[in-house]
């Protein structure tokens, strides 16, 4: 489906949490909210008892082509109206209350959303309006609490960014991308025989121009030129390049 301005073809994947936007007050915070779900795999939004009503065209301008979120939402006029065909709910908290309930980290709160959403129940995150958040009566119909672990002397979050903070979370607890790799582009990771080749004409070349010369110090020279080309992943054209210099190196020294 392509949205109003031409935004991108965004469409639900799997059983992912409702997020519940509790009687927020500007259209622009709706619209980059939905930005914010979309690139953590959110794609059901609700909203209940909007300030300025709904649909607002300023919330698909602020929405950067996450249209669908927007064009699916569903109005609600009261919190119970908009999570009765949920099972859980999960409410942000931004403070803290005088509120007996379980108080859950985001990542924490993510963990448990996706383990209620592969067991097949339907789940909720509410979240509140931006100048105060949610209200007792609010998270009085929570099961539980998300409170995010920032700075304690400036904990403010505009409602996208809290948002953001739960989508990301959410996506970490099934993506796969490891912590670390190496960006090769058009090139590989040296082969322990590309890199022989290389020491190979490296040392010949040493041994050549007499850096090689004193002959108690020579093989822990070359233990350490060794060292130093296999502690990280050298690349085939990092190798080619360096076999460039060294070749332009004798090449120079020749003319001389």
């Amino acid at each position: 489906m392509t949205g109003r301005d031409g935004g991108a073809d965004i469409e639900p994947i799997g059983n992912s949490p409702v997020v519940i936007l509790v009687r927020p007050q500007m259209a622009e915070n709706i619209g980059t909210t939905a930005r914010a779900m979309a690139n953590g795999g959110l794609f059901h939004m609700r909203i209940v008892a909007p300030r300025d009503g709904w649909p607002q065209e300023r919330a698909w301008r602020a929405a950067s082509g996450a249209d669908r979120i927007l064009e699916a939402a569903e109005v609600f006029e009261t919190v119970d109206d908009a999570i009765a065909d949920l099972h859980h709910v999960y409410a942000t908290c931004p403070r803290p209350r005088h509120i007996v309930k379980p108080l859950l980290t985001a990542r924490g709160g993510a963990i448990e959303l996706r383990e209620a959403t592969n067991r097949g129940l339907k789940v909720g995150l509410m979240f509140g309006p931006e100048r105060a958040g949610l209200d007792n009566e609010d998270m009085a119909r929570a099961d539980a609490l998300i409170r995010y672990p920032l700075n304690p002397a400036f904990m403010s979050l505009n409602l996208a960014q809290a948002v953001m903070i739960m989508a990301y979370e959410w996506w970490l607890t099934e993506d796969s991308t490891p912590p670390r790799e190496l960006m090769t582009n058009e090139t590989h990771v040296a082969t322990k025989g590309e890199l022989e080749n290389f020491m190979d004409h490296l040392i010949r070349e040493l041994d050549d121009c007499g850096f090689l010369r004193n002959e108690q110090k020579r093989p822990g020279m070359v233990r350490n030129l060794r060292h130093f080309f296999t502690r990280g992943e050298v690349t085939e054209q990092e190798l080619r390049t360096l076999h460039g210099v060294v070749t332009e190196l004798v090449n120079r020294r020749r003319v001389c």
